[in-house]
């Protein structure tokens, strides 16, 4: 069982045909202001492996509830780094690990870990899932890098409704600035915003990114009022419902 859709699709790649994975929050839903169900206590009790992010991505209604389940936990960010955010803001970047690719091989390990030592029968395929796993991240990190330095470091910077890049940020030299904190339930205050506009002026900003499970409408104002264009959807922190992100 795993928290939310990005996370279980990790779980599904790493165990293949030996693991069943259940989800609790979604694709297109946001991990920040979900509810635990019934159902999910439901689903709780009946997991072999519960995998959770860690590093405070999950509410606190989840942790108790897994941690009370008595069942085998695995935090995906075990033993990686978790990122300050800018001065003005209280929360860590710590989440959203899975957007670097580098350090994703180190939160696939984890989880593989705990799979063989829940299933030690699959130890040799899920580590030949795992090293193929890695081989593809070491391939999206090459076009990765080859993508962004075709842009100068000075302009690369985009606007996002809250802190979630910060991973990518630090890997590939790129600045993110957001409204919001690390929360989309965090809402921004008229000043933060203000402060904002003022900068996107400034530093010229010509990247103003929408996410999948977030309310557009300040980001799109933060646009109208610096007449910048609103391009492309981001998925921070939920799969869509279809198709390839």
């Amino acid at each position: 069982l795993s928290s939310f859709s990005i996370l279980g699709n990790v779980t599904q790649e790493l165990g293949g045909e030996r693991v069943q994975v259940q989800t609790l929050i979604g694709a297109n839903q946001d991990a920040h202001t979900y509810q635990l169900q019934s159902q999910d206590v439901k689903k709780i009790q009946a997991a072999k492996l519960i995998v959770l992010n860690g590093l405070g991505f999950e509410r606190a209604d989840i942790r108790r509830a897994t941690q009370n389940s008595g069942k085998k936990i695995v935090n995906a960010t075990q033993g990686l780094p978790a990122l300050p955010l800018p001065a003005h803001d209280h929360h860590h970047a710590g989440p959203h690990v899975c957007h670097d690719p580098i350090l994703r091989k180190a939160y696939a390990a984890n989880i593989t870990q705990a799979l063989i030592a829940t299933d030690p029968a699959g130890k040799t395929y899920y580590q030949a899932r795992l090293a193929q796993y890695q081989s593809q991240l070491n391939q999206l990190h090459a076009w990765s890098q080859q993508q962004f330095n075709a842009i100068p470091v000075s302009k690369r910077k985009a606007l996002t409704a809250h802190h979630s890049f910060a991973y990518l940020g630090k890997r590939y030299h790129i600045q993110f600035y957001a409204p919001q904190g690390i929360n989309t339930h965090d809402s921004a205050s008229a000043t933060s915003v203000a402060r904002l506009i003022k900068q996107v002026k400034q530093e010229r900003i010509q990247a103003v990114l929408v996410e999948n499970m977030v309310n557009p409408k300040l980001v799109q104002q933060i646009a109208r009022e610096t007449g910048s264009k609103t391009q492309g959807l981001l998925y921070a922190d939920a799969l869509s419902q279809q198709g390839a992100a």
